[in-house]
């Protein structure tokens, strides 16, 4: 799962991993907020990604999720 700043880019990464990963699906995108978090808008926008195959490239999502200020959750 990619966690980014803002739904904006969290559409722009989501795009971005269907055209450039082998996904059986749309990436998912849910706004949540990540644990010790009180304020709604320190919530995160996160990118659900599906790899029961594993073969996703992690260098590529994590340069990707830095690109947007973000980072790979992988729990």
């Amino acid at each position: 799962m990619l966690v980014l700043p803002d739904r904006e880019a969290a559409e722009e990464a989501a795009e971005r991993t269907a055209e450039e990963q082998p996904l059986d699906g749309t990436p998912q995108i849910v706004r949540e907020a990540l644990a010790g978090e009180d304020d709604a808008e320190d919530a995160q926008w996160l990118v659900v990604l599906e790899d029961p195959d594993g073969v996703l490239d992690p260098a590529a999502l994590h340069a990707l999720a830095e690109e947007y200020e973000g980072w790979v959750e992988t729990d």
